[in-house]
């Protein structure tokens, strides 16, 4: 038998699909201030193209969509939706501020192939 505590917690401590840095948080929240809302969340979505077959897209959604899988980190909720959330199993999203490279970058285990075009993956 189960209580509705023991139900919250284990749903509470379900493994996240992905991971935010702390800077990529900082980022995303400067980000949603900017667009001066508060129903921002950022999604991370898989969709077909790129080279490999596969490729990321990174936005910032105000929907709710059946089966999304929803993670915080400080304050920033991270939105995967179910068709994408295995493929995205382990990835950390970071943000780059360096003279070689700039934006959000995607560390993603699952992916095996890269190309050229870096966004993409098998």
């Amino acid at each position: 038998m189960t209580t509705p505590a023991q139900t919250e917690s284990t749903a509470a401590t379900a493994p996240s699909t992905v991971v935010l840095t702390d800077v990529a948080a900082e980022k995303v929240k400067a980000l949603i201030e900017q667009e001066g809302r508060d129903d921002l969340r950022l999604r991370v979505a898989v969709q077909p193209g790129g080279c490999s077959g596969l490729r990321y897209q990174l936005f910032f959604d105000e929907r709710s969509l059946d089966g999304d899988v929803v993670s915080d980190f400080g304050g920033v909720e991270v939105v995967v939706d179910r068709m994408s959330a295995p493929y995205l199993t382990g990835a950390t999203i970071d943000f780059a501020d360096r003279i070689d490279a700039q934006g959000f970058t995607i560390d993603n285990p699952n992916a095996q192939n890269s190309c050229a075009c870096g966004d993409s993956f098998h």
